[in-house]
């Protein structure tokens, strides 16, 4: 059986829209998804970068994150055919273990919990297709990155892409 590898953050889980209405409260701003093209929120108010990351690194952040449109629909007919993964570059976010975890749980609990993968560098896992937003996670990845679409990574066009989960279930369902 084939395997799949899925990313978590900004894939089946949205924090850009919690971080983004977090940031804004709390520093008077009006930023929105559409003025982070191709660009992230670091980038865009680079003096409040320190400020920007600790967000996502407060306990519970990724706690109650909402759930990717199509995510879980998709993700149960695919673990028909395939066999299939959670990968999350967790160690970025040390903090965020916990929360991710039980996340997945309440989130994704028809997958098996032993395929929910915490690591940092996503070449570790043996897979046939990973599918996440960010393209650096492909570089060394040995099987076949696809890219989810995110606001940040729109000017990418080295790998196939997929805007939403109905293209991936027609992706791998074909």
């Amino acid at each position: 059986m084939q395997r799949i590898a899925v990313d978590m953050d900004d894939v089946i889980a949205d924090p850009l829209s919690k971080h983004l209405e977090i940031f804004n409260t709390r520093y008077n701003e009006n930023i929105s998804v559409n003025d982070l093209q191709s660009t992230y929120l670091t980038e865009v108010r680079p003096h409040l970068r320190e400020e920007i990351m600790n967000i996502l690194n407060e306990p519970g952040f990724f706690g109650d994150l909402r759930v990717m449109e199509g995510s879980q629909e998709v993700l149960k007919e695919l673990s028909q055919h395939y066999e299939v993964f959670i990968v999350t570059a967790a160690m970025e976010m040390p903090t965020s273990f916990t929360s991710k975890y039980e996340w997945l749980k309440e989130h994704f609990g028809f997958l098996d919990q032993r395929n929910f993968v915490f690591c940092g560098d996503k070449s570790i896992v043996d897979a046939d297709y990973l599918i996440d937003d960010n393209p650096k996670h492909f570089r060394r990845f040995k099987g076949k990155g696809i890219l989810f679409t995110s606001p940040y990574n729109g000017a990418e066009t080295d790998y196939v892409r997929v805007n939403n989960w109905n293209e991936i279930r027609h992706y791998f369902l074909k």
